[in-house]
């Protein structure tokens, strides 16, 4: 199914997310249609989602959060996210590894 959520562009890959702000724990919980379901303790205020976001998955991908752009869905739960550095291969290996 993680493949299915990612797709190579010329400087890493893209992700769609369906972000569920106000859940109990952070991480990846599971699937929501063609999206990887990841779980926000952080409420939908302000941007303060977006911000712990980019956050949590540069530490879950050890990578700086400047490498992280929110593509499009800034005002969404449903987001597109490019990170730079990995291929698909890679980030599906370490996702696998950080599912709840």
């Amino acid at each position: 199914m993680l493949e299915n959520c990612i797709s190579e562009v010329a400087c890493g890959v893209r992700i769609k997310l369906h972000v569920h702000p106000g859940a109990k724990r952070n991480g990846i919980s599971g699937f929501f249609g063609d999206s990887i379901k990841f779980d926000l303790q952080t409420p939908p205020v302000d941007g303060k989602a977006n911000a712990a976001l980019l956050k949590i998955l540069a530490k879950m991908l050890k990578c700086s959060k400047s490498s992280i752009d929110l593509v499009s869905g800034e005002s969404s739960r449903d987001k597109i996210l490019e990170i730079r550095g990995f291929n698909k291969d890679s980030l599906i290996k370490i996702l696998n590894d950080n599912t709840l």
